[in-house]
C-alpha cells in the first residue's frame, strides 16, 4: 500500500462521511488533472504543467504518498522554472504510475 490515511484520520476525527468524502473528492480529481497534466507536458506548456502539479501536490499529500508528492513538487518547479523539459517527461511515468496504482487501491479498499 503506498498510501496512508494517517493526515485524513487526524482531520476527520473519527467522521468516516468527512473521509469518504475526501476520497471520493481525490478519484474524481487527480485522475482527470493527471490527464490533463499529460497533455501540458506533451504540448509543452510550462504554465499549466506547473498549475496542474500544484494542484495534484497536496492531494497526494493528504493521503500521506511521500515519494508522489516529491515527484509532483519537482514537477511543479520545473514548470515554474520553464526548467528541462526532458527532465518533466521522464519523471511524469512515475507520478502516473503511483497515481493510478492509489486509485486502484482505494477504489477496492472503500469499494467504489
Amino acid at each position: 500500500m503506498i498510501y496512508n490515511l494517517d493526515k485524513i484520520n487526524e482531520m476527520a476525527e473519527g467522521d468516516q462521511d468527512f473521509i469518504n468524502s475526501v476520497i471520493s473528492v481525490f478519484l474524481e480529481e487527480v485522475p482527470e488533472d493527471l490527464d490533463l497534466l499529460e497533455k501540458a507536458l506533451i504540448a509543452k506548456d510550462y504554465g499549466q504543467v506547473y498549475q496542474l502539479a500544484h494542484k495534484i501536490k497536496p492531494n497526494v499529500d493528504l493521503l500521506g504518498m511521500e515519494q508522489t508528492r516529491a515527484i509532483a513538487l519537482e514537477l511543479e518547479t520545473l514548470g515554474k522554472e520553464e526548467g528541462n523539459m526532458d527532465e518533466m517527461v521522464r519523471k511524469f511515468p512515475l507520478l502516473k504510475t503511483d497515481i493510478n496504482q492509489v486509485v486502484a487501491e482505494l477504489k477496492k479498499d472503500f469499494h467504489l
